[in-house]
């Protein structure tokens, strides 16, 4: 079997998606975009079994894949999802001593990574989900 194309341009599909994402968020640099992008991601993973995650990571390019399963601590409780505010003050707590994330980093992570997966793949994964893990994903929850 050839190597599948999605990991030959991992990288260059993640710059691009980088790219989107500085733009969306209007930051002034990929590092920033990457803690922001980091916090919202594992702020959703913490609220997932790990079957749900593993089926949610399935979607992801490549590289936010490995983003989303990185540095997981699997032994640690599932926590409930909370209201949108509160949600964002934990995305705004993860390394928060470098943490610009934006008012609106949920939505903006949300709509960048909708626009860089296949869009049936995800609403298939979405539609077995939770309605509030599918409320993370919605642009227009506040």
């Amino acid at each position: 079997m050839p190597m599948p194309l999605e990991y030959r341009q991992a990288s260059a599909d993640f710059d691009a998606f980088m790219k989107d994402l500085v733009a969306t968020s209007m930051l002034t640099s990929s590092h920033q975009a990457y803690t922001m992008l980091q916090a919202v991601l594992q702020v959703f993973r913490r609220r997932l079994t790990f079957a749900e995650a593993i089926s949610f990571a399935n979607v992801l390019p490549p590289v936010l894949r490995a983003i989303f399963v990185s540095d997981w601590d699997v032994e640690s409780p599932r926590m409930p999802f909370a209201q949108r505010d509160a949600l964002m003050k934990e995305v705004r707590a993860f390394r928060h001593e470098h943490n610009l994330s934006t008012e609106t980093a949920i939505e903006e992570v949300t709509s960048t990574i909708r626009r860089h997966v296949d869009p049936a793949a995800f609403d298939r994964v979405m539609k077995t989900l939770s309605d509030e893990a599918r409320g993370f994903w919605s642009m227009g929850s506040a």
